[in-house]
């Protein structure tokens, strides 16, 4: 990959970042992250340093979330990082509360183009409860 990031590689990452949130799929998400990739979920937490524990995090989405939709409404490169302004909306499986989220990220990538570092800035809100929501989904 280049020492220089195109704007499509940005939107690329993206696009299979989406795709794995939102098809709840722990494998893809991990795909996209380097061995040693660390991952801040919030500024003023500690990273999740590793495979193994962004690999937790990701598993705990998989049994929270439903109902996942994530937009990239902004994508800029500088270098070898993709910065990113978002929203998404989700549904709480032990609640069926509905949340929007609106954040911001940046992403550190590799020479292969895996994330080596990972920051997010995001805030959420419930909305509702998702009357779309079953209760057998919710104790599943």
């Amino acid at each position: 990959m280049p020492t220089t990031l195109t704007p499509g590689d940005g939107q690329d990452l993206l696009a299979r970042f989406k795709s794995a949130w939102e098809g709840r799929d722990p494998e893809a998400m991990l795909e996209l992250y380097a061995e040693r990739a660390e991952y801040r979920l919030d500024p003023f937490m500690e990273p999740l340093a590793g495979l193994n524990a962004i690999r937790e995090h990701w598993n705990a989405v998989v049994a929270t979330q439903d109902h996942i939709e994530f937009d990239a409404e902004r994508v800029w490169v500088s270098g070898r990082t993709v910065l990113v302004s978002w929203h998404a909306a989700l549904t709480r499986r032990a609640s069926a509360d509905r949340v929007r989220l609106r954040g911001f990220s940046t992403m550190e990538l590799d020479g292969q183009g895996r994330i080596e570092r990972m920051r997010d800035w995001p805030v959420e809100r419930v909305v509702g409860v998702d009357s779309s929501y079953k209760q057998s989904a919710m104790e599943a």
